[in-house]
């Protein structure tokens, strides 16, 4: 078979078990598997989507069922395929190693129910809960590694810069090999406060491939942040012959928010948001407080004098973040031309126009080329769309 593009979002939670009990404390309700599995396929058209709650037996349960019933079938390579979309199985893991200086996440995948089952038995010895989303494991990070390497599975930290809980912002003092076997990591899960030309100022990163995703804890944002991957289908092996850039596939392009908008990019006072430079006294309340920005972090760890040559990473946010694009317009549109990312990707300035306004279909087609201005966030708010 040929190459193609295919479209990933690898890392969405569970809100909701099949019982209708909490898997991810603050996601949504209706975040379920079938409604994530639903939305992906018939809404957003992503061709491969990574649930990163698949450790949960509840979850395996829902599974199990669907491919009972024939709604999904196991795939010879991986992954589990239901309409257009195929789901990798995943499992976000909350890590507390003692040479952490803090908490850190990272994402771990496997090809199949069995081998999912299977880090579930080990895991459950080593967490309080193993019914929650994101819980604390308790061993050190590179026995988490082997454990999924044993098991056949993909290693990625995960949103590696954020302020909390994550590789650069938490975990390390300046190299990733203060915890982690680097020939043990599969891909760098970037975060909405981050694009490539940032990260790629972090010279031990250029080994490894990027990917954007959405940490989606709602069936709206699923979608938010993605990668274009260029395989022969969507499967687990191809997702990772992708990853390590083997046979023809690799990470095409990267489509996420503009650094500005993650809500973690400035340093901000941590008392009233007001942006300020670290080690000063807010300049708006007083405070001496603060949270440090993903933007002052990796400057201070920047030491890249070359960089590599990667996918472009394009500046783009869901539809339902442009402003006046409300549901009812959002409804429309899909009425009119299927998915979200038919619309993004593929839909004429032209057509548009039949459908939303001049305003908005230029701002769609801004957007698909990267050209959508933003106001910058911080210290948990998003930053703002700003519209041609």
């Amino acid at each position: 078979m040929a190459l193609s593009s295919y479209f990933a979002d690898l890392h969405i939670h569970i809100g909701r078990d099949m019982f209708n009990k909490p898997v991810k404390i603050t996601g949504a309700k209706s975040l379920t598997l079938s409604h994530i599995l639903i939305e992906a396929s018939r809404h957003k058209g992503m061709d491969l989507v990574g649930v990163i709650d698949s450790h949960v037996p509840a979850v395996q349960s829902e599974l199990r069922e669907l491919i009972a019933d024939h709604g999904a079938w196991p795939l010879q390579d991986g992954g589990i395929q239901y309409e257009r979309t195929t789901l990798i199985l995943g499992s976000e893991v909350e890590v507390y190693d003692s040479l952490c200086q803090g908490p850190i996440h990272v994402l771990c995948f496997f090809p199949d129910l069995e081998s999912m089952k299977g880090f579930t038995e080990w895991l459950k010895e080593r967490v309080t809960n193993i019914h929650l989303s994101s819980q604390r494991y308790y061993g050190t990070a590179k026995q988490l590694q082997d454990k999924v390497k044993e098991l056949s599975g993909l290693f990625i930290p995960a949103h590696v810069f954020t302020p909390f809980k994550s590789l650069y912002g938490k975990g390390v003092k300046q190299s990733l090999t203060e915890i982690l076997d680097p020939d043990l990591i599969d891909g760098i899960e970037l975060g909405l406060s981050a694009d490539t030309k940032m990260a790629d100022q972090i010279e031990e990163l250029h080994p490894f491939s990027f990917l954007s995703n959405s940490d989606a804890h709602s069936l709206a944002k699923i979608g938010r942040e993605y990668q274009k991957i260029r395989m022969e289908a969507p499967s687990f092996q191809e997702l990772k012959w992708a990853l390590q850039q083997l046979n023809g596939r690799r990470i095409e392009a990267n489509y996420g928010m503009n650094p500005l908008l993650g809500k973690y990019h400035e340093t901000v006072c941590s008392d009233c948001f007001h942006p300020v430079d670290e080690g000063h006294v807010c300049g708006n309340c007083g405070s001496e407080k603060w949270i440090k920005g993903v933007a002052d972090r990796i400057r201070e760890l920047a030491n890249a004098t070359n960089f590599p040559s990667r996918p472009p990473y394009i500046h783009q946010v869901p539809l339902e973040y442009l402003p006046t694009l409300g549901p009812k317009t959002l409804h429309k549109l899909l009425d009119a031309f299927g998915t979200e990312m038919h619309i993004l990707h593929h839909t004429s300035k032209q057509a548009l126009e039949k459908v939303v306004s001049d305003k908005l279909a230029e701002a769609i087609i801004a957007m698909r080329e990267g050209k959508l201005k933003a106001v910058a966030g911080g210290g948990g708010r998003y930053g703002k769309i700003k519209l041609p």
